[in-house]
């Protein structure tokens, strides 16, 4: 199949303004709302942990969510997915603002998690319009929405729900995905010029994107990447607490760190990409993610572990995931052009997944006796196979013809 991105039929491309704020409500409805978590289970008579499954369980649920939806966009085109998905989250939120149980509650809410269609479809959008390398920088852009809306939308939520009570941050869900698709309508053009006639088609050319070594080296460095990250949220607290003795402020700066370093990274990528090797910015950035961890074992062996040393080690941690995730999600989309939402669906399953398992292994083998070793030695395992996945990479751009490279 032809590359979908001739220069006489570039497909429009939207405002990178509505892709991010399609991003931005993704990513708000995953936490926005948790300052609310206690109140919810009050008022429902529910025990915490069922209540808890409006993260974990919805984490689940999304990315199964990302495997089906990257698809059908394939199939049926990015615009009409986009609607349904946000047709089906304002039903789904006004469920929630109207429930009157828990278990009425929890279903509306993993019904939500069709807005990850804004995240996955937008990076889909991004490379339907854009060469590779430009498509690397938009991405690097869209990715500090990623970054922003989970620091500022705990804040937001906390405000509404003291102001008006927990419901009102439903409210501000269904009007989001109203606004959302108001102007998704007006922006948001079809992109996919090359849809699939018909599910047994596409299907019979999946083997050829998952039989794609660089796919699978790209899917797998972003996520050991992200995994880096889901380790340090699971080992700090424990870490700060039981060896640092860090108030619950200081781990609130220390927690945030991390995320500064992947906004700095992040605008690094979306005005450097596309400078030299399309890789080249991912090497530095699992550099940079092996070094701050590298550098917080020495001095936790030299007998100077302090609050300094692991900010210092999460923000280059935080630093090398932003210079790293706008490059490999740019490169999974890049290996079948025509397949771009089914690959940003798989590869997001798939780091979401890497995620949860490299945080709940951090969390077991993490103790007051061996945190910082145990919290450092995992950041460091994460960022030296992202770094293994990134080279391997590099090896078959230098063994591959570019012709055999593009196909």
């Amino acid at each position: 199949m032809n590359h979908p991105l001739g220069t006489e039929t570039a497909p429009p491309a939207p405002r990178l303004s509505t892709l991010v704020l399609l991003t931005a409500l993704s990513v708000l409805t995953l936490n926005m709302f948790l300052p609310s978590l206690a109140q919810i289970a009050e008022v429902f008579d529910a025990d915490y942990a069922l209540v808890n499954l409006a993260i974990g369980g919805y984490l689940a649920v999304v990315a199964v969510m990302q495997i089906v939806i990257g698809p059908l966009s394939d199939r049926f085109g990015r615009r009409p997915v986009m609607f349904g998905a946000l047709a089906i989250y304002i039903i789904a939120s006004m469920g929630c603002l109207l429930a009157n149980d828990i278990v009425t509650f929890l279903v509306f809410r993993m019904l939500q998690a069709t807005v990850t269609a804004g995240w996955i479809l937008s990076l889909a959008v991004i490379r339907d319009t854009s060469p590779q390398h430009e498509a690397a920088s938009r991405i690097g852009y869209l990715t500090m929405a990623m970054a922003v809306a989970p620091m500022l939308g705990p804040m937001v939520g906390g405000v509404l729900d003291e102001t008006f009570g927990w419901r009102s941050t439903f409210v501000f869900y269904v009007l989001g995905g109203i606004a959302m698709l108001c102007l998704s309508t007006l922006d948001l053009r079809e992109t996919n010029r090359t849809p699939s006639r018909t599910f047994t088609e596409q299907i019979r050319t999946y083997p050829d994107l998952l039989r794609a070594r660089r796919f699978w080296g790209y899917a797998l460095c972003m996520a050991f990447s992200t995994g880096a990250f889901y380790a340090f949220l699971a080992g700090a607290p424990l870490v700060a607490d039981a060896v640092l003795d860090l108030s619950p402020a200081l781990l609130g700066v220390c927690l945030g760190s991390i995320t500064a370093g992947f906004m700095v990274g992040s605008f690094l990528s979306g005005r450097f990409s596309g400078r030299g090797s399309p890789t080249g910015l991912i090497v530095l950035g699992r550099l940079s993610a092996c070094i701050g961890p590298t550098a917080g074992l020495v001095a936790y062996a030299l007998g100077f572990m302090n609050a300094p040393v692991l900010f210092a080690g999460a923000i280059l941690v935080g630093l090398g995931n932003g210079l790293t995730m706008p490059g490999c999600n740019a490169g999974t989309l890049s290996v079948r052009p025509d397949l771009a939402g089914s690959a940003a669906g798989l590869s997001g399953a798939l780091t979401i997944t890497a995620g949860a398992i490299l945080s709940s292994i951090t969390g077991l083998v993490t103790t007051p006796e061996n945190g910082p070793a145990a919290l450092f030695g995992m950041m460091l395992f994460c960022g030296g196979m992202g770094m293994l996945a990134i080279l391997y990479v590099r090896g078959l751009d230098r063994m591959e013809s570019p012709a055999s490279a593009a196909s």
